[in-house]
């Protein structure tokens, strides 16, 4: 959005981050992204103990730094499905938010570096998108295996498989080079010079301020000294799944009940505010040994993803509702770890939940800045998400026991049995976020919305939201592609408005 905006100079732009700058080598290296997690450039978040994983609490991670998740994400470039765009554009009844509009601004924005494809993808955008790297055969192994299976093989994860019951293909990622290429690197910093915009870092925004229902500034923390900043035409919150919540209910703008719980007052009633909030469940993991006559070469490795495949756990469905990621090296969740001797030969199959059904909420539980919020995910609340993650955790193994994975798979090592209340067991026990929070201040106009269709918080003005929180549903992939979406939108939005 500071990009977007800031093309007219007659505009003057502040960008708040409350994380410091993105300078640091595990950042930059994109094979050292793992580092990052509950590093300084974290939130380390951890939802609330969970009795649907085995009175889990499981950790939630979100950017802190100057790029956000994009600086240290796993660099995936998902694009989201055709059916999410569509439905998102029918309930808030905007066509703008249509696959149709959403795949136009994805080949404007979008510098692809693999096959062309010019239906699908663009060229010479400020995103820099390329095929993962093949590591080891085993990626294009587990191709060859699927497309065995019933599961075509695409050029890329973000064409026409988009459009489909699904396939598999080699992750797309924002990678050059070895390097990351942020949405901040790409987008924010090659204009921090000019004369007018403004990028302050250390700053912590804890409050919204009005004069009477327009917002005017923002209360922040700044190397522990509260500013506050005033705006002219908008303030915009692009803070997050939890902390976008957070403010909004800090500065007024909640369920009155819950405002006058802890003394804050009302601005206005909005009672979808921290509610709604979906994730996507990853088994971590289904993993497999492998055979001791395996060549050092081909011994899969590293932490760069490799293969991508989205599916359908029933050919009832007419999109995928499951995401499965293949990681060239064990890896299982601390509980899973206790219960089985992982061996250090070995690949993994992430199996995630594209279409959760659980969802949240975000909730204060005091007053000031500081006190923390509580994240109740939910995760595998409804019945029904536990039943998809096993029919797929059996699917995956039926795959990795095919011919063309033979020569990797020695043995199944984790889940131990594939019979139903072991493996439901295993499940609850495996579960991890892949931190694609979203969904807590919802775009559209029923009872619940928090912002409309141009992302304008509802009974306010000059407010708008742009991160994930504004989604309905949480996108089928990894999130950061339709968060620069989100953006691009808000961006033309306060254009218009302002006429800037």
């Amino acid at each position: 959005m500071a990009r977007r905006l800031a093309e007219n100079p007659n505009t003057s732009i502040l960008v708040l981050e409350a994380g410091g700058d993105d300078d640091v080598p595990e950042i930059h290296a994109a094979d050292a992204w793992v580092a990052n997690l509950a590093s300084a450039r974290d939130w380390s978040f951890v939802a609330s103990s969970n009795f649907h994983l085995n009175n889990r609490a499981i950790a939630l991670h979100m950017g802190k730094v100057l790029g956000g998740g994009s600086s240290i994400n796993a660099m995936h470039w998902s694009r989201g499905h055709k059916s999410d765009w569509d439905r998102l554009a029918s309930d808030v009844q905007d066509p703008d938010w249509g696959y149709a509009s959403v795949l136009g601004l994805y080949k404007r924005i979008e510098d692809w570096h693999g096959i062309p494809d010019p239906q699908y993808r663009g060229e010479g955008g400020l995103v820099h998108v390329e095929p993962a790297p093949v590591l080891s055969p085993l990626p294009l192994a587990w191709m060859e295996a699927g497309n065995t299976l019933g599961m075509p093989v695409f050029e890329n994860q973000n064409g026409n498989i988009m459009e489909g019951p699904g396939g598999t293909s080699m992750a797309d990622v924002c990678m050059k080079g070895g390097k990351r290429m942020s949405i901040f690197r790409a987008y924010l910093y090659p204009i921090m010079d000019q004369p007018n915009v403004t990028v302050l870092t250390k700053a912590f925004v804890t409050r919204v301020m009005f004069e009477g229902k327009r917002a005017t500034g923002v209360e922040c923390v700044v190397n522990g000294q509260q500013r506050r900043f005033t705006a002219s035409s908008e303030v915009i919150l692009s803070l997050g799944a939890v902390h976008s919540p957070k403010v909004l209910m800090q500065s007024g703008i909640d369920d009155p009940e819950e405002l006058r719980r802890f003394g804050i007052p009302i601005i206005q009633e909005l009672r979808g505010v921290g509610r709604n909030f979906q994730d996507h469940a990853m088994v971590a993991g289904s993993i497999y040994e492998c055979p001791e006559s395996l060549e050092t070469a081909n011994i899969p490795h590293g932490v760069i993803p490799q293969a991508n495949t989205f599916m359908r756990t029933s050919t009832l469905r007419d999109s995928p509702d499951i995401q499965l990621m293949q990681l060239g090296l064990p890896f299982a969740s601390e509980d899973l770890s206790k219960r089985y001797l992982i061996p250090q030969k070995a690949w993994t199959m992430l199996t995630i939940l594209a279409r959760p059904r659980s969802h949240g909420r975000i909730s204060l539980t005091g007053g000031n800045p500081g006190d923390p919020v509580v994240i109740r995910a939910n995760t595998l609340s409804d019945p029904e998400d536990l039943t998809t993650l096993a029919t797929a955790v059996r699917m995956v193994d039926e795959i990795a026991h095919s011919a063309a994975l033979k020569p990797f798979v020695k043995r199944r090592v984790a889940p131990g049995s594939l019979t139903s209340a072991s493996l439901e067991g295993d499940i609850r026990n495996s579960i991890i976020s892949l931190n694609h929070l979203t969904c807590t201040a919802k775009m559209g106009n029923d009872a619940e919305s928090v912002v409309n269709s141009r992302l304008q918080v509802h009974g306010v003005e000059n407010l708008t939201i742009a991160d994930g929180s504004v989604l309905r549903q949480v996108t089928t992939g990894n999130t950061m592609a339709p968060c620069v979406i989100i953006g691009e939108r808000a961006a033309a939005s306060i254009k218009q408005r302002h006429s800037v």
